[in-house]
């Protein structure tokens, strides 16, 4: 082979800075967006309590 056929970087250079810092924001907004989504649609805010016990049934004495 022609050594004006080779690309400039060899195949077996690590990965620029740059696409290891899209990784970590990749995989951090993996790891959080769905414990925040949880968070936000499971708050107690539209739930209600129980308005009041149940009247006895009369089957206990």
């Amino acid at each position: 082979m022609d050594s004006a056929s080779q690309t400039e970087t060899p195949p077996g250079e690590p990965p620029s800075i740059f696409s290891n810092l899209l990784g970590i924001v990749i995989a951090l907004m993996t790891l959080t967006l769905p414990m925040a989504a949880i968070a936000h649609f499971s708050s107690s805010q539209g739930l209600s309590p129980p308005a009041s016990p149940l009247p006895p049934s009369g089957l206990e004495r």
